[in-house]
């Protein structure tokens, strides 16, 4: 048998717009309320990790280049990750 993680149950109080939102995923994919807050919760967990690579592969191009377009570029992309538009 495979090395399955044993589920831990957690309580989450969510505002009820969100919570209406997360309702009306569920419904139209046919499935639990739960199995759609792991999915988001996982989605939003891989896109921060994801977001983080590519901040460090974008400080790693800013430090190796010396052409000053391409720097100021790279350096226009890390304040909009960092700071918004």
């Amino acid at each position: 048998m495979g090395n399955r993680e044993k589920p831990i149950r957690q309580s989450v109080s969510l505002p009820a717009r969100l919570a209406r939102r997360v309702r009306t995923i569920a419904k139209n994919r046919k499935t639990s309320t739960n199995r759609v807050l792991v999915e988001l919760t996982e989605t939003g967990i891989d896109s921060k990790e994801a977001e983080k690579s590519r901040f460090f592969d974008l400080a790693d191009q800013l430090s190796a280049t010396s052409d000053p377009v391409e720097r100021k570029r790279i350096k226009e992309i890390l304040a909009r990750m960092t700071f918004g538009e």
